[in-house]
């Protein structure tokens, strides 16, 4: 079966580590059949939440900028794939922005039930493993209908590049075929 997949971006460098680690993904996914997207923040615009909550009422953020385009390839998405590099035991801001700019999908039906997280930092340790996994678990639990599928995490990782011949590119995209 055919399935719409996002793969959504967050590093700034463009052949970065979390970004290579998407790459593979979303290749996997397309070797298997499916209709991939993959989806960069580096050049979009992504304002600050206001915390006004018209969204719950509208369903669409007051807010004019790219995330009311993103939000929508969300919401028709069957499966959601966050890659993100960890700053500070979290996801990178860019993410951050743009999970908590999704308020309007709390109160609006969605189609994706699984939900990938690909994430790579310089630390290699469980404590930023599991810190970021928690930081991100923070939005996925708003989301009844949807799950953490599965995740891959490489630490260790902090030039351009440091992934490459690593064991986890492999791992992405063997998840992404999977979909």
């Amino acid at each position: 079966m055919k399935r719409n997949v996002l793969v959504i971006s967050s590093s700034f460098r463009t052949r970065g580590n979390s970004a290579r680690l998407a790459e593979e993904f979303a290749k996997g996914a397309r070797d298997a059949g499916n209709e991939v997207e993959l989806l960069s923040l580096h050049d979009k615009t992504i304002a600050f939440c206001r915390g006004c909550l018209v969204c719950q009422k509208t369903k669409r953020c007051v807010i004019d900028d790219d995330v009311n385009e993103i939000r929508e390839k969300m919401l028709r998405a069957d499966v959601l794939v966050f890659a993100t590099p960890v700053y500070y035991y979290g996801v990178s801001g860019q993410l951050k922005t743009l999970l908590d700019r999704c308020n309007p999908m709390y109160a609006d039906d969605y189609r994706f039930r699984e939900v990938y997280l690909l994430y790579t930092a310089a630390e290699d340790s469980d404590d930023a493993r599991m810190r970021t996994f928690a930081n991100f678990d923070g939005w996925l639990v708003c989301y009844d209908k949807a799950t953490l599928t599965n995740y891959v995490f490489c630490g260790g990782v902090d030039k351009v590049g440091d992934v490459e011949g690593r064991p986890e590119l492999a791992e992405a995209y063997r998840m992404g075929k999977t979909v």
